[in-house]
């Protein structure tokens, strides 16, 4: 099993709460705050999408905490 490469989303997106479909790649909606997110993706057509946040910035990580 792979993961997935969210490079691109991350790039486009960061600092922002995106909705995403069940494939955890295509785009729904997005903005910043997740009501934006959500209510965009609402809009069209998609009530139960996944949402994330993408950081504001990468950095290492251990242990779940930014270093």
């Amino acid at each position: 099993m792979t993961g997935i490469n969210w490079t691109k989303l991350y790039k486009k997106y960061k600092g922002m709460w995106v909705a995403l479909l069940d494939d955890e790649i295509t785009v729904v909606g997005y903005g910043k705050t997740l009501k934006q997110a959500h209510n965009m993706a609402v809009k069209k057509g998609y009530d139960h999408p996944i949402f994330t946040r993408m950081p504001p910035h990468l950095g290492p990580m251990i242990g779940g905490f930014l270093l």
